[in-house]
């Protein structure tokens, strides 16, 4: 089972790198695999350490694709790295395995720490569906066009049902990520 979260990175020199990650769970261990090359894969091969953050705001999902990010970090407390300020809950974590793969290696990780902040009330499936277009958009150039706007499609029912104002946000700013990827492909003027 893949858990969608946001990992957070710093580089060697401390600049941070937050983005969307699906991790899975291994007995006590999380398991990550990013593609290569990524500067998620970068940063945790040259500080040995993750942040893990648990939210339910969907904009940070898609700011991240999206470059709509104005993102409040703090330091975490026991490894090297950042944590979202505002997030639910959030574990830092410790590379302890690396099981390298031409295309995706598997990183093993501990946790050190867990930090529970506020208390989760659930997705609606207006958030469900912007994490699926987050997932869609961060695939845009692996699969085909016809897929994406079907997929679109249907999670517009959800969106039109059951979006709030954060939830629409995020919405149009995938949206305008996926026009203007098309844009792009047709040799369109993009504004």
């Amino acid at each position: 089972m893949i858990f969608e979260t946001i990992i957070s990175t710093v580089d060697a020199q401390g600049k941070p790198h937050v983005t969307p990650f699906g991790v899975r769970y291994a007995g006590n261990l999380v398991v990550i695999s990013p593609f290569k090359p990524s500067t998620t894969l970068a940063n945790i091969l040259a500080t040995e350490c993750a942040v893990m953050n648990l939210t339910d705001d969907v904009r940070v999902f898609a700011g991240a694709l999206t470059r709509h990010q104005d993102l409040n970090l703090q330091a975490a407390e026991k490894v090297n790295g950042v944590r979202l300020s505002n997030t639910l809950a959030h574990k830092e974590l410790k590379l302890v395995n690396v099981q390298d793969d031409e295309l995706r290696p598997q990183l093993s990780f501990e946790v050190v720490l867990e930090a529970q902040h506020q208390a989760f009330q659930g997705f609606n499936r207006a958030q469900a569906a912007v994490i699926e277009l987050a997932v869609l958009v961060s695939r845009l150039h692996l699969l085909p066009r016809e897929k994406i706007e079907n997929e679109i499609n249907y999670l517009k029912i959800a969106i039109d049902k059951t979006a709030g104002a954060r939830e629409l946000e995020a919405w149009g700013w995938l949206m305008e990520k996926i026009d203007n990827f098309y844009a792009e492909q047709s040799g369109e003027n993009v504004a």
